[in-house]
């Protein structure tokens, strides 16, 4: 079930603060109220997310304030003329950074009160990934994750052996800190916040398990920790950057569900379903960038980052990631044995102005971003380079619907001007 008044709800572009007219205009349209002003040279653009799940107004300001500062982190580095990949690492750094959210420091400590991530990055220019899971003991994984890219990037190891693109637990982490990626024990990335929530979730599984009566009890208290955890269980963070080149790239990183059974891996970390990005090329007009959050195996059975992304190759790129979210995911037969399927994603697509440039030295590059999500909340941030500041929104379901089985699709557009050589 969908609403149809929150999916027509689109953001302004990232030079504005009122609603725009839906993505379904044409491109013309879309550029025409700014083709008499004189553009704005511009680096790039990105957009972050700081989880679907549940964000209380308590802890609202915290939420915006970690996606702001990623903007900036991202941008500032586009500014000083890094490519994608390197605008969203930078930007992952800062939210794995925030003992807010669910990635990094502060992250979900697993059953045995450990903390084990995940994260992985995508180079939508190389198409080369990197990821690693279950990894303990490294304060930004993210790095790990963009080191593993970068040494793949420069070719085959001695001996013609294939490096690796992924990697897990303790061999993940000795890799890391045998490439420069310092390590961090365990308990200094514990923060107030994730050992209090460890020692609430331990009593109500020791609890539930003496007053387990049966499946009815089970199935209830399965479908209330949804609620009483929220953005505990739910908050993967990440970002999708496109440069002033026009390549795109993709990161995600998370420190998993609460309370997970140790080397459990989610979705942040596998391939095609925490992010996805990807230059255009011959077969595919746009490039794209998708970064997700959610409940990790939903969005693994359903490599929901990869099946968005090729559907921003349609036309309509509003109508195509509402019908993707709803028949990929919401009604996927891979999840149909689920009561609520819970997920979230940013998405970014961008190609090469149609109108011609006011100016043989410039070109432009039109940025269509968009984030949809079927939990009760998700938390995002998105700018350009010719801003001064990030703008940044909790996104929220409509009272009444419920998660899991609705969904939310907001977003905006942004043309990016660029000198050329």
């Amino acid at each position: 079930m969908t609403n149809k008044g929150v999916m027509e709800s689109l953001m302004a572009s990232a030079g504005e603060q009122q609603p725009s007219s839906p993505l379904a205009n044409s491109w013309s349209k879309k550029q025409g109220s700014s083709k008499n002003q004189t553009p704005a040279l511009a680096g790039g653009f990105v957009l972050v997310h700081a989880g679907a799940g549940y964000h209380s107004e308590s802890k609202a300001k915290e939420y915006k304030h970690v996606c702001k500062r990623a903007c900036q982190r991202a941008v500032d580095r586009l500014k000083a003329g890094a490519l994608a990949v390197e605008a969203v690492a930078a930007a992952l750094v800062e939210l794995e950074d925030s003992p807010f959210t669910n990635a990094g420091m502060g992250s979900n400590l697993n059953l045995s009160g450990e903390i084990e991530c995940d994260a992985s990055i995508m180079d939508g220019k190389s198409l080369h990934y990197g990821a690693v899971g279950s990894i303990s003991g490294i304060k930004n994984p993210v790095l790990v994750a963009n080191r593993l890219l970068s040494e793949a990037q420069r070719g085959k190891l001695s001996a013609g052996r294939i490096p690796p693109c992924f990697l897990v637990g303790r061999g993940a982490h000795e890799w890391a800190v045998s490439h420069g990626i310092p390590p961090c024990p365990s308990e200094k990335m514990a923060t107030k916040l994730s050992l209090s929530a460890y020692k609430r979730n331990k009593r109500k599984m020791e609890l539930a398990e003496k007053l387990d009566t049966g499946y009815n009890q089970r199935k209830r208290r399965r479908q209330s920790s949804e609620t009483e955890n929220g953005s505990g269980c739910l908050d993967t963070v990440g970002a999708i950057v496109v440069d002033l080149e026009g390549n795109v790239a993709a990161a995600v990183s998370s420190g998993g569900l609460a309370m997970k059974h140790p080397g459990r891996v989610g979705q942040a970390a596998h391939y095609g379903c925490g992010c996805w990005a990807e230059n255009a090329c011959n077969l595919n007009p746009y490039s794209t960038a998708v970064s997700t959050s959610g409940c990790g195996e939903h969005l693994i059975r359903t490599m929901l980052a990869r099946e968005c992304s090729a559907a921003m190759q349609s036309e309509d790129a509003h109508q195509a990631l509402l019908e993707a979210m709803q028949n990929k995911f919401i009604s996927s037969p891979f999840l149909a044995s689920e009561d609520r399927v819970l997920g979230g994603v940013i998405v970014l697509r961008c190609c090469r102005c149609v109108e011609a440039p006011p100016s043989q030295n410039i070109q432009g590059i039109l940025v269509e971003f968009l984030w949809s999500h079927t939990t009760e909340s998700m938390c995002v941030g998105y700018m350009s380079a010719q801003d001064s500041k990030a703008k940044t929104h909790i996104s929220r379901l409509p009272p009444g619907t419920v998660p899991g089985q609705c969904l939310a699709i907001e977003g905006g557009v942004c043309r990016l001007m660029s000198v050329v050589e």
